[in-house]
């Protein structure tokens, strides 16, 4: 499927002799979840497959796939699909509303909310939770809080709808707005839990109250409230944002005292400290105790490392972490974006071209950005050429260059007279979307 053309792809699957499963089905489309169209190529032959019917959790993969590449008139028409199969759920708007949130396309996520009775969905209190958290988690959560104060009467809010105002509060951030959604939930009689704790400390720490997030987290032992890994972590990596190295050692080892397993949230919260005071002999002792202690490291572990050796220069060092840690982890996009970008703009165009291609190898799908930072790497280092085949290979696994990447290529097409190569780039462009190159 990776390297199969478009023309030849239903024959090679007719002829490959595999007999779709629900299973296989699921794990092809999250393999390919950042590929939309070549995804829902695959979608599409297995659904004509005899005695084959989708299940619900493969059209909400699929869902979520076309409208990361904003190919939202297909999406709709799954969703019909799906009520004339009679499987539409809540879950399926919930998707919906989070990626329209997520691209700033407003009236179409509230659009989405309130369609839903007309595919005879009612409207709960965890949809109405959805849609604010949409909001809340695309920062936007002034929206969110109009949606709330206006819907509010309709759906009875519990603390968790007020702990994701909070939330979205806390990424602002906007401390006396947090109080304020804070004393109106418990004056409605909801109790703060776990994780409306664990937002009142992020949120303090971000502000710079670091001390009052302590007395938070006293006060949750007083209550009997036993505070986790992540709001530890939280704190940690605060007393490492403020450089205070001294204090966010003490406050690991005060949870390890308290009874508390540090997980890799935690180890990464220390990590990053370690990293802001360049004490990176500590960042290989905290990861051989992690291997001593069964915690294996993440693709963030990771990213956290090389983001701070690159920033000071250590490129050759950082390859080195990056060759060692795909050992022990499964590098995410972020990964393979940081070590593409730092070779394109160290001129190692030679390096980014064979991350690249160990990124084929290990069948991984790269995002948006990582095709974006390859093409913009290629054009700077003038291998034009190269740069119109990445962009055509993005365009053929269905994923849409931003305006930025395209335009910048445009010109130097333009500057070198290659009109043909730019035409053909165009054509492949409407082939993939129906919606303005500017949205």
């Amino acid at each position: 499927m990776i390297s199969c053309p478009k023309l030849g792809f239903d024959t090679l699957l007719d002829e490959s002799g595999i007999q779709v499963s629900t299973d296989i089905e699921e794990e092809v489309l999250r393999r390919f979840e950042n590929a939309g169209m070549q995804a829902y190529r695959f979608f599409e032959w297995a659904g004509k497959q005899q005695h084959y019917s989708h299940t619900v959790k493969a059209y909400h993969i699929m869902i979520n796939s076309l409208a990361k590449i904003r190919q939202y008139q297909i999406m709709w028409d799954l969703v019909n699909s799906m009520r004339s199969k009679g499987i539409v759920n809540i879950e399926t708007f919930c998707i919906i509303i989070r990626k329209y949130a997520r691209a700033q396309k407003v009236d179409q996520a509230i659009y989405s909310f309130n369609v839903m009775e007309k595919y005879g969905i009612t409207p709960n209190l965890p949809a109405f939770n959805s849609l604010l958290s949409a909001f809340c988690k695309s920062k936007n959560v002034r929206k969110a809080q109009e949606i709330f104060d206006s819907m509010k009467d309709r759906f009875v809010p519990d603390s968790k709808t007020y702990s994701i105002l909070l939330e979205g509060w806390g990424k602002e951030p906007n401390l006396p707005k947090a109080r304020e959604v804070f004393r109106e939930m418990t004056d409605m009689g909801c109790k703060p839990d776990i994780v409306t704790y664990g937002i009142m400390v992020d949120i303090f720490c971000k502000t710079g109250r670091v001390e009052e997030a302590v007395h938070i987290i006293q006060d949750m032992g007083r209550r009997g409230c036993k505070p986790t890994s992540y709001i530890y972590s939280v704190l940690v990596h605060s007393y490492g944002v403020e450089k205070r190295i001294g204090e966010a050692v003490d406050t690991f080892l005060e949870m390890e005292r308290n009874g508390i397993v540090a997980d890799v949230a935690a180890y990464n919260s220390l990590i990053s400290a370690f990293c802001k005071v360049d004490k990176f002999k500590n960042v290989y002792r905290v990861l051989k105790e992690m291997d001593q202690r069964g915690v294996a490291p993440n693709s963030r572990t990771c990213n956290i490392i090389l983001n701070s050796l690159i920033s000071r220069g250590e490129n050759e060092e950082a390859f080195r972490v990056f060759r060692q840690m795909i050992e022990k982890c499964d590098p995410d996009s972020d990964t393979y974006t940081i070590m593409i970008k730092m070779f394109c703009e160290s001129g190692k165009l030679n390096m980014a071209k064979k991350v690249w291609k160990y990124m084929s190898k290990k069948q991984f799908i790269p995002s948006m950005h990582t095709f974006s930072v390859l093409i913009n790497g290629l054009c700077e280092n003038g291998e034009i050429s190269k740069a119109c085949v990445i962009l055509e290979e993005m365009i053929e696994k269905g994923i849409r260059p931003s305006g930025t990447t395209f335009g910048r290529l445009r010109q130097l097409l333009l500057k070198e007279d290659r009109k043909d190569v730019l035409r053909f780039l165009e054509e492949k462009m409407k082939l993939l979307i129906k919606e303005p190159l500017s949205d």
